[in-house]
């Protein structure tokens, strides 16, 4: 995709506004604070029960002795796949984050490769997509192919 001079992306963001009413950015604002507030809680959560806690205390040992090699790998495996998660999590709260920034300057709803709508039925789904359904496809192959 070519990029639009400073004008045209300018008309895109103008037009774009018009999309929206106050009260469906305000329900969009609302839907994502929602999220945003509940995936913190739940990164919170992981991050006070799963990482600040040593094997040791996980496993409830409390004796000086020390742990088996497969309760080791076990505890290791748990905790590589709650890193994993909070990765996840953390993703999509820079996401949410991007969208509440957008929905401040007036891009929110704009595909950030094409410049063209994310459709309302997209976004009522997703409202921290970043692309247009089109956009995100072709990402997807370009992804599979390398």
């Amino acid at each position: 995709m070519e990029e639009l001079s400073k004008k045209d992306k300018q008309k895109l963001i103008d037009k774009n506004r018009k999309r929206f009413t106050q009260k469906e950015l305000d329900g969009y604002k609302q839907i994502l604070l929602e999220i945003k507030s509940k995936i913190s809680g739940e990164l919170r959560h992981l991050e006070e029960d799963s990482l600040n806690r040593s094997q040791r205390d996980a496993a409830g040992d409390l004796s000086g002795y020390s742990l088996h090699m497969a309760d080791v790998a076990s505890d290791n495996f748990d905790r590589e796949l709650v890193l994993g998660l909070a990765s996840k999590e953390q993703d999509l709260l820079n996401l949410i984050q991007q969208a509440l920034h957008k929905l401040d300057e007036g891009t929110f709803g704009l595909c950030e490769k094409t410049y063209k709508p994310i459709t309302k039925k997209r976004l009522s789904v997703m409202p921290y997509a970043r692309l247009c359904l089109e956009a995100q496809e072709q990402e997807e192959k370009e992804r599979q192919q390398s």
